[in-house]
């Protein structure tokens, strides 16, 4: 696999050139694009993740399903699909009948960890609808643990320490829109010019 790249934006949420993933996260790391996913099933159930404890920034963090970084050219609903398979392991039989809502296409947040590193990003929040708990087979590189979760009991991780920053601000916005199944379409209009749904 070669390097895996990151679209870089400007002010405006424009493609201004691409960098190497891991070389471009550092003390002033480029606003770059990104995207969040809660997995969601039909019973209102979400699949949350603990980050592997070895990751280089925030290890062992409470977070969402998965995050990632849309490649060059890669339309948002194909970099979910990738990460779903690559860093959750989730299955052909799961992602088939998988639907995307957009959540929040506007979010955006910036976030230090304790080694100093930058998160500078535009994070559109995606939820991603499965119909059953399929088998989950997380990526020991990337998770440490993933399991379905009550929404009443994501709202009480936003006041724990081990979650995320992300995770807390996303939270923030995501709560008061009602239970996991009910978030509305948000649509495709807010999202950054960089990425197509």
């Amino acid at each position: 696999m070669g390097v895996e790249e990151i679209v870089l934006l400007n002010a405006d949420d424009e493609a201004v050139g691409t960098a190497p993933k891991g070389a471009s996260h550092h003390r002033d790391t480029p606003y770059h694009l990104a995207f969040s996913c809660y997995v969601v099933n039909m019973e209102g159930r979400v699949l949350i993740t603990q980050r592997a404890l070895d990751k280089r920034t925030f290890p062992g963090v409470w977070t969402g399903s998965c995050c990632g970084h849309p490649g060059p050219g890669e339309n948002l609903r194909e970099a979910i699909l990738r990460r779903l398979r690559d860093e959750l392991g989730l299955g052909e039989a799961s992602l088939t009948s998988v639907s995307f809502t957009s959540v929040l296409p506007g979010f955006q947040y910036r976030a230090v960890a304790e080694d100093g590193t930058v998160e500078n990003e535009r994070c559109p929040v995606v939820r991603a609808t499965v119909a059953a708990n399929g088998p989950v087979r997380p990526n020991p590189e990337e998770v440490e643990r993933a399991e379905w979760w009550t929404w009443e009991r994501c709202l009480e991780l936003v006041d724990r320490p081990e979650a995320s920053p992300w995770y807390r601000l996303q939270l923030a916005e995501l709560a008061p829109l009602g239970a996991p199944l009910d978030w509305p379409d948000a649509g495709e209009r807010d999202l950054p010019p960089a990425l197509a749904w």
